[in-house]
């Protein structure tokens, strides 16, 4: 398997934030959607993208309907998506993605985080080039040839397909497939999906670091002090890193 593959397993082993930060993150999702395309998410593959992440991570209905609402209404703000990079102690590279409303505050809340971690605070372009610009879906697996599909999708930079396992709350196991591809290839896999009926369980975007560095227990330690504290931080959508993670 590639490197895709290794990150997913190693991030799907981590300890995932409360699911009322991933129904903030979301909800900024929503507002971008529907600022940028519109309200309707049969005209708005964006929004209609976010949605599908919604539900997949259980989140209500109703919470959906309200959030596209608030989005619409002219009295709401917009998020603007920044990116900060720089390094956390003993090398090690972040690249931090936010969605603010204020970037001044966020500018000072992260700066603060690096610093009193014994991290540093980057320019722009400093570490960004150390990860590859992902793009990746979660598609429903039932009855899918995975090597035809990949011939299907080869020309869209595919560059790797493989099956993925999770339960649902009852425990029962549920099969589905990962593609991931080039960040600029996710609109024309959006569109082939959707054309041959093939059911998008989530999709996003993902940085993947091109080399990852061992570091002993302790000096996972310092680093993790700080990737807390920026994953706290209600701005802050993601954290990517170039430590080298377990994954057994």
């Amino acid at each position: 398997m590639g490197r895709a593959f290794e990150f997913r397993k190693a991030r799907k082993m981590k300890r995932w934030s409360a699911m009322s930060k991933a129904f903030t993150r979301i909800g900024k999702d929503i507002v971008m959607a529907v600022k940028e395309g519109g309200p309707d998410p049969d005209s708005n593959s964006r929004l209609r993208a976010v949605i599908q992440n919604a539900k997949s991570v259980n989140m209500p209905k109703d919470n959906i309907e309200r959030a596209i609402k608030r989005a619409s209404d002219k009295n709401q703000g917009d998020y603007k998506e920044v990116i900060f990079e720089g390094y956390a102690p003993h090398g090690i590279a972040i690249l931090v993605e936010t969605a603010t409303d204020n970037n001044t505050r966020t500018v000072a809340n992260v700066r603060s985080y690096f610093n009193k971690c014994d991290g540093s605070l980057g320019t722009s372009g400093s570490v960004v080039f150390m990860f590859d610009h992902t793009c990746n879906f979660k598609i429903k697996g039932d009855g899918l040839d995975l090597e035809e599909l990949e011939l299907e999708l080869i020309d869209f930079g595919v560059e790797e397909i493989f099956e993925d396992t999770d339960e649902d709350a009852d425990g029962n196991e549920l099969n589905s497939v990962i593609i991931y591809a080039p960040f600029e290839s996710f609109g024309k896999i959006q569109a082939y999906l959707e054309e041959n009926n093939i059911e998008i369980l989530s999709s996003g975007f993902e940085r993947i670091p091109q080399v990852t560095k061992q570091l002993d227990a302790e000096k996972v330690a310092d680093v993790e002090k700080l990737l807390e504290k920026l994953e706290e931080d209600d701005d802050v959508q993601n954290v990517y890193h170039t430590m080298q993670e377990l994954t057994e």
